[in-house]
């Protein structure tokens, strides 16, 4: 058995946590300068657009976490109308209807069912790319055991959930926004080529990028993983959000947990990070950068 595979199943109960209990949500940032593309950012918040636009955020448990920093960023940035309805664990396939009992999300929370219901402008799509065949609707595809496999059965899952989306729109075909995600330092190349799928579908189907993961690695190597990265322009003015300042470093993630970016331990129960986690919070802004300038245009 391959060494990325026994990782994997170590780290599984990992990848299925997120952020325990925040009763009263997490702490509250500093009004937001504009996201840019680099990792100096803009002093000025970004325009509001004209109308504010309605956002679905959906995904895994990197979702989960985030869920209530994006919709503060959201809102008060872009006045936006927001609804979240992540599942830790799942992937593209779980959101996907016509999957049955073979999923970890309830047919009331597919993605063609709240579009119908919510008719947001964008959707936000947010998956690491469940790569140990945890959640059912894989089917058993794993990464480890079969890349190839792994890597066509996860393209025609977006296609198809792209087309259920679209579908469920109509007229009104909401914004796809698929989430680039972060390093992964057990197999770097497959996040790479999950990325390359999300710019692939996106470039297709007339949909948007977010490359949230790039704020969360070190300039100049994209996939190349760090516990923590130098404090951006936004954490020097906000020292909140840099953890070390005396070294001119951020934490990213806990010592334990190499994927989530909340600076809370993981529990059994899935819940919104409580507590202020830089990670989280450039991923957010990257997010609401995006959908900002889309609504805009």
């Amino acid at each position: 058995m391959r060494k990325p595979w026994i990782v994997g199943l170590v780290l599984a109960g990992v990848l299925l946590g997120a952020c325990s209990d925040p009763e009263s949500g997490p702490e509250a940032a500093p009004p937001s300068p504009a996201v840019g593309t680099t990792h100096q950012r803009a002093a000025a918040s970004p325009s509001a657009p004209a109308k504010a636009p309605k956002v679905l955020y959906l995904g895994d448990s990197l979702a989960m976490e985030a869920q209530k920093v994006l919709g503060q960023e959201l809102r008060r940035d872009l006045r936006a109308e927001y609804t979240s309805r992540p599942y830790s664990g799942t992937t593209v396939c779980d959101y996907l209807e016509g999957t049955g009992a073979k999923s970890l999300v309830p047919d009331g929370d597919k993605a063609a069912a709240l579009v119908r219901s919510l008719h947001p402008d964008f959707v936000v799509l947010q998956f690491w790319g469940n790569a140990w065949g945890y959640t059912w609707c894989m089917d058993g595809i794993t990464h480890a055991d079969d890349p190839t496999t792994y890597f066509k059965r996860y393209r025609a899952d977006m296609a198809r959930l792209t087309e259920q989306i679209a579908a469920a729109g109509g007229a009104a075909r909401p914004r796809i926004v698929w989430v680039a995600q972060g390093p992964d330092p057990i197999t770097p190349d497959r996040v790479r080529r999950v990325n390359e799928l999300y710019e692939k579908q996106a470039a297709a189907s007339g949909d948007l990028v977010a490359d949230a993961g790039a704020w969360v690695s070190a300039p100049g190597a994209r996939y190349t993983w760090a516990q923590y990265l130098p404090c951006d322009a936004y954490e020097h003015e906000h020292p909140a959000y840099c953890t070390q300042p005396g070294r001119d470093r951020t934490a990213l993630h806990l010592d334990k947990d190499y994927l989530h970016f909340c600076l809370a331990p993981t529990t059994s129960t899935p819940k919104p990070c409580p507590v202020r986690s830089p990670g989280i919070l450039r991923i957010a802004r990257e997010i609401t950068g995006v959908i900002g300038r889309a609504a805009a245009g």
